[in-house]
């Protein structure tokens, strides 16, 4: 008897993806889970997390709590992407799909419009400092000219789709861990710049907390996308794998970068350009390093712009992804020309104000997933229960929020520190795993 040959559609990185938000079929699937350690190292190899480095700097924040709370940051948002990646091989469908098992389709609809915004906020805070770096190489040429060009690169990149995004970060990080080794090279060549470095705040812990918190943000603002990049492996893939490739990438690329931006800060002084001051401290490498800041920001956006695309598909805008991605361009440009001139007062409460949702919403995700409460075929319109465990998650930290623009009468008790990530987390996972689950 013949066997039925299945028809692969999608093999080649050139090709536009013929996929949107539909479980990827088996004889789709791919075995090279190593795939998801040169994602994530590639495109955290990125002017945001550099930027990020300045932060302890401008806090004055001591050269030992800066280290910790990079650490922490990083080890615990590398972590939890890592374990939303392990979903993808699983169920085959991109991470706010996945999250419809929990919330039901119309419950899933208020986490993917938090991340539509999300992933539109990002890709214009990378176009902006990508365009600061294009014009320290070209003074010459008009900010609004430089951020068009960016953003038609980066849009033809996520228009082709997931097997090109992986192709291009795996050369990305080739090329990019190749310059940005020279510009470590160049700072530890400036090492004694860190031992001199003594700051003394009045009070540590709260400076610590903000850090920490905004390097957590940084990392698990991924969280909503992992799976996006993962649902093409096999079903079989073990899970460890993915976690730990994962979690290694995106640990390794980040707590570097944020180094470099650290080394940088300090060696330029009182500078409050990022883009200027690497220019300046690398010397002849100035324009190599540059280069790397720019190319680091197509990185991350090729990212943001088709998990963007996907957010919007899992609100079940009738829209193909390309024309989905355009769009997002086209806004993300608008937002770029509106956001330049205050970028540097507005990044540090972007990046906290980032996380307020997405720790509530992994806090009812994994609490469904490990007491595996995921039923693909039983996808509701609305699960109540979730809903109300997210919303009350995000209500209950309001008063741990720790910023410019609001800070709750808890977080001021405690001297400023910012424990909005814990508690809506911790508030949301408890709901949901006592809470029983509709039908």
């Amino acid at each position: 008897m013949a066997v039925r040959q299945h028809t692969v559609r999608y093999q080649r990185q050139l090709q536009i993806e013929p996929y949107g938000v539909e479980v990827i079929p088996q004889e789709e699937r791919q075995k090279n889970s190593w795939s998801q350690l040169t994602l994530w190292f590639g495109c955290n190899l990125t002017i945001a997390d550099f930027a990020l480095g300045f932060l302890p700097v401008s806090l004055g924040l001591p050269l030992w709590a800066t280290l910790a709370a990079l650490l922490l940051g990083n080890v615990v948002g590398s972590l939890l992407v890592g374990a939303l990646a392990s979903m993808g091989p699983k169920y085959g469908l991109p991470q706010l799909v996945i999250g419809r098992f929990s919330f039901g389709i119309k419950g899933e609809y208020l986490p993917a419009a938090f991340n539509f915004l999300s992933t539109v906020g990002w890709f214009a805070v990378n176009n902006i400092l990508g365009t600061f770096g294009l014009q320290t190489l070209l003074p010459g040429i008009p900010f609004f000219i430089l951020s068009l060009g960016l953003v038609v690169i980066q849009g033809v990149v996520a228009i082709l789709g997931h097997h090109f995004i992986h192709i291009y970060e795996r050369i990305m990080s080739i090329v990019l861990g190749v310059l940005f080794l020279v510009v470590s090279v160049r700072l530890v060549q400036h090492s004694s710049v860190f031992f001199s470095y003594h700051p003394h705040p009045a009070n540590v812990w709260p400076l610590f907390a903000i850090m920490a918190a905004a390097t957590f943000s940084y990392v698990g603002s991924w969280a909503p996308y992992a799976s996006d990049y993962s649902r093409y492996l096999k079903n079989d893939t073990p899970s460890a794998r993915i976690v730990s490739f994962a979690a290694i990438g995106n640990f390794l690329s980040s707590f570097w970068l944020e180094l470099v931006g650290l080394g940088v800060a300090l060696l330029a002084k009182n500078s409050s350009n990022s883009i200027a001051a690497l220019h300046s401290v690398m010397g002849s490498f100035g324009d190599l390093a540059v280069i790397a800041i720019i190319l680091g920001g197509t990185a991350a956006d090729a990212l943001n712009l088709y998990s963007n695309a996907l957010s919007a598909l899992a609100i079940d805008i009738r829209l193909p992804r390309s024309v989905m991605t355009v769009i997002t361009c086209l806004l993300g440009l608008i937002l770029s020309w509106i956001g330049a001139g205050s970028f540097e007062n507005n990044y540090e409460n972007f990046l906290l104000l980032l996380g307020y949702w997405i720790t509530p919403w992994v806090g009812v995700l994994l609490a469904d997933f490990w007491k595996n409460q995921f039923q693909t075929r039983t996808v509701t319109s609305l699960r109540l229960s979730r809903l109300l465990a997210f919303i009350i998650g995000i209500l209950v930290s309001i008063p741990f929020m720790s910023s410019s623009l609001y800070e709750g009468p808890i977080a001021k008790a405690l001297g400023g520190t910012d424990l909005t990530f814990i508690v809506g987390f911790l508030v949301a996972f408890t709901l949901t795993w006592f809470l029983p689950k509709e039908s």
